[in-house]
């Protein structure tokens, strides 16, 4: 499930969007909600979520500012815009802003449709799951095949998606109604290295694009790459990589404001 933040000053419309939200898309959940861009900056200093959905005019900070405030933490930040007001200067000054989709209220549930089946193909492409397969008919859960190709790229794709959850064999198996040491067999026997080494590597590689693409602090890119402990996170980053967290930022290009994970790198 793709994780939304939305952004609406007015209780009741912010209520009506994410029940709309819930109807018209499986793959997509309101993972948290703020009621003025203020709110909303302090929840992106601690969490990453997929797509941010946010009104134009609110007290406090504007839309468009909250989103250029937001796209400057997050450059790669997928936004859709809602608001009651046409004028074409808002439409402009969004798309200056990158904004992906601009929808006015009260939104129609075909336009809003339309608009998170192109952004999920985009962050399906992100994340390297365009080939998944969910179930219709219970959101986030693996649809189980006879076919062990399938079942196995539906597995690696559950992984992806819920890369900070719970990933345990157990767990995943018994999603697809197979026997935890069955399903340990059939991976390894596809795929060549054992479940939870894939799982290693995948929450390993979603951690080095949280570092290289936001500003989130180590112990923040920890945690939602779906390592429990911060100090056992950095430690095994060095193992595989060579250098700390930061060292890997920085190398990379990006020198945040908000990083305070030296003190933890030295143990502390």
């Amino acid at each position: 499930m793709y994780k939304i933040l939305l952004v609406e000053d007015e209780m009741v419309i912010r209520q009506g969007l994410r029940e709309l939200i819930h109807q018209s898309t499986r793959h997509f959940e309101v993972t948290g909600e703020a009621a003025n861009g203020s709110e909303a900056l302090a929840y992106l200093k601690c969490e990453m979520p997929d797509l941010m959905i946010t009104d134009i005019r609110m007290r406090e900070m504007d839309g468009l500012t909250m989103v250029a405030k937001a796209r400057n933490m997050y450059p790669e930040l997928l936004v859709v815009i809602v608001s009651g007001y046409g004028e074409f200067e808002y439409a402009r000054r969004a798309i200056e802003y990158g904004v992906f989709s601009y929808l006015l209220k009260p939104i129609e549930r075909h336009e809003l449709v339309a608009a998170m089946q192109k952004i999920q193909l985009l962050l399906d492409r992100r994340y390297g799951v365009s080939d998944a397969q969910l179930d219709e008919d219970e959101p986030g859960e693996i649809k189980s095949s006879g076919d062990t190709r399938k079942l196995i790229r539906d597995v690696k794709a559950y992984v992806k998606l819920h890369i900070d959850g719970d990933l345990r064999l157990q767990t995943v198996a018994a999603r697809v109604s197979l026997n935890a040491t069955y399903l340990s067999q059939l991976f390894k026997s596809e795929t060549g290295i054992n479940y939870s080494e894939y799982v290693s590597d995948a929450r390993m590689e979603r951690a080095k694009w949280l570092l290289t693409h936001t500003q989130l602090k180590v112990y923040d890119v920890a945690r939602l790459s779906g390592h429990q402990s911060p100090k056992h996170f950095m430690l095994v980053f060095k193992q595989q990589s060579g250098l700390t967290a930061g060292e890997y930022r920085d190398r990379m290009g990006k020198q945040p404001q908000l990083d305070d994970s030296s003190q933890l790198e030295e143990g502390e």
